[in-house]
């Protein structure tokens, strides 16, 4: 099959939902009104809640939720071939992921720009608000321990893509300055700042970066680590204006343009998909497609994660209501070509079968790997940019945005920490920097404590993440449903994919419980069954609830 084909109606279908479907959530469900001041306007204080430009709000929804996971859960899941693995982009991206991020942005303006735990709390009780804390929290270790490993690596491995990605700090904290302080022009700030990121990227190959193999008896991959996470707490505490959100802004507009440059070099070298269609011959050890493909393709179809930075930073700095559909669905639309790129990459960038079968040997191969390699042989190909090059700004794409999402996860981190002082009475917690702390130590207790020396330990933890990742967005969808059902409204756009990916994540959970009980592992053990047993407590709750609900709302019908 030839890749272009399979571009352009992906693409087109996508483009659709949100010309289409988007605008009927807007309208008809969520009811978005401009007239109804936001929470960054009623609680400004400078810092979280800053009324925002849309483009510049999109930009940092977008590349805080994209992260490397839409290019490794992809690249890795085209093992069972690319139709299933583009189908469920494609879909879920229309009618779950843009429904599920517009929905939750809403649902926290609505609630003074809470998070989906407070909100929780406020709507089912604080049972199920303590139980999807836990959950919260734990998705939120898995990524920013998983994420600070993958750029350390990339780090190592691509020494040419150093200058580029803490350039891009210089970068967006120049753009923060001219957007707020100085109100310049967005169209020029733009231009300005994505020509200074592409000239960091052709110098990187000039100034490649190598740390020494060990600096005061720590490998180069700890102390990379140690140095992002002091990034990370940094970036959480500064206001939101001054670099995450430009820097966030200036890596989606980044992203757009590689994305537009590997999608130009798909059309101008039309490669054939030389990936099965859909995988007869996998390699021993292979889990079943169902329900392991809607786990592994998480982020880029529908996240959870999704939900906890929509209703974390986002939904504090939305200017307008209407603003939410551009935001929201947009942005999770930006995740879905990302995950479109990652799938043509990892199945197009090969020149034979058995050049793709020689990578991807068993689960788990390909990754972020076949991704810039077999994108760079397409860009290489198709636009003619040198294949060092190339190498190098895939490598900045994946993990500028793996960055842009570990700095937004330690700021939600940082919200948990603060949000437990406040629920629990513990002026303590409530405090920035000490919830920072905690924030940065419990990942970095992870990295070190499970993982030696080198930092790796967040590795560990990583088969949970798509299933976590999952849970929480049918958790999400089910606050929504149980708001929306209270105002009157439709709730099948949001009831029915929540009771899809319950289904499929019980199913994985399960799956995952035995493969680790026969591996030995006590630790993915032992939190599979924390995040299941809670899982199952808040699915009870929920539908207790909805019940009621549902109860009280055909009353009021019978009456009118």
């Amino acid at each position: 099959m030839n890749s272009a084909i399979v571009l352009v109606f992906a693409v087109a279908a996508m483009l659709c939902g949100y010309v289409f479907y988007s605008k009927f959530i807007a309208t008809k469900i969520l009811a978005l009104d401009n007239s109804r001041p936001t929470p960054a306007h009623t609680m400004k204080d400078g810092v979280d809640y800053v009324p925002t430009n849309k483009y510049v709000l999109w930009g940092h929804h977008f590349t805080s939720v994209a992260g490397a996971a839409p290019i490794i859960g992809p690249a890795i899941a085209v093992i069972w071939g690319w139709v299933p693995a583009i189908i469920w982009v494609v879909l879920g991206t229309i009618f779950m992921a843009g429904v599920h991020d517009m929905s939750a942005i809403w649902a926290s303006m609505r609630n003074r720009g809470q998070s989906i735990g407070s909100i929780a709390g406020n709507v089912m009780g604080t049972r199920v608000r303590s139980l999807m804390m836990v959950v919260i929290f734990l998705l939120l270790l898995m990524v920013n321990a998983v994420f600070g490993v993958a750029i350390a690596n990339m780090m190592i491995k691509t020494p040419s893509a150093v200058l580029p990605v803490w350039g891009a700090l210089v970068v967006a904290f120049i753009i923060g300055q001219c957007i707020y302080r100085y109100k310049m022009n967005l169209v020029w700030v733009s231009i300005i700042g994505v020509s200074a990121l592409y000239g960091l990227i052709y110098l990187g190959p000039m100034f490649p970066i190598v740390l020494p193999e060990t600096v005061m008896g720590l490998p180069d991959n700890a102390v990379w680590i140690l140095i992002l996470f002091g990034y990370a707490a940094v970036a959480s505490l500064l206001p939101v204006w001054m670099l995450l959100q430009p820097r966030d802004y200036i890596n989606g507009l980044q992203l757009f343009v590689g994305l537009i440059l590997l999608y130009a070099a798909i059309f101008i070298a039309t490669p054939n998909i030389v990936a099965p269609a859909i995988n007869t011959a996998l390699p021993i050890g292979t889990p079943s497609l169902m329900p392991l493909l809607f786990v592994t393709i998480a982020c880029g179809a529908i996240s959870g994660f999704h939900g906890l930075v929509a209703t974390g930073t986002t939904s504090k700095q939305i200017d307008k209501e209407e603003d939410v559909r551009f935001v929201g669905y947009f942005g999770a639309l930006g995740e879905g070509m990302l995950a479109l790129g990652a799938i043509l990459a990892a199945t197009a960038g090969f020149a034979t079968l058995g050049d793709w079968q020689a990578v991807y040997q068993k689960f788990g191969d390909g990754s972020i790997g076949a991704f810039i390699d077999g994108g760079a042989t397409i860009l290489n190909a198709g636009v003619g940019i040198d294949m060092v090059l190339s190498q190098t700004m895939l490598t900045v794409m994946a993990a500028l945005f793996a960055g842009t999402t570990m700095d937004t996860g330690v700021r939600l981190q940082r919200y948990i920490f603060q949000e437990v002082g406040e629920i629990y009475k513990l002026p303590v917690l409530n405090k920035s920097v000490v919830a920072t702390l905690l924030a940065v130590g419990s990942c970095l207790l992870l990295a070190f404590g499970a993982g030696g020396i080198d930092g790796a330990g967040g590795m560990i933890i990583w088969p949970l993440f798509g299933t976590t990742n999952q849970l929480m967005a049918a958790l999400t969808l089910m606050i929504v449903t149980v708001i929306l059902l209270r105002k009157g409204k439709p709730v099948w756009y949001t009831l029915a994919p929540l009771s899809f990916l319950l289904v499929m994540t019980v199913f994985a959970l399960l799956i995952q419980l035995k493969t680790f009980f026969t591996d030995g592992n006590w630790l993915l053990i032992i939190m599979d069954i924390i995040i299941l047993v809670a899982t199952i407590l808040v699915t009870f709750e929920s539908l207790s609830v909805l019940r009621k609900e549902w109860s009280i709302h055909k009353g009021k019908s019978g009456d009118a």
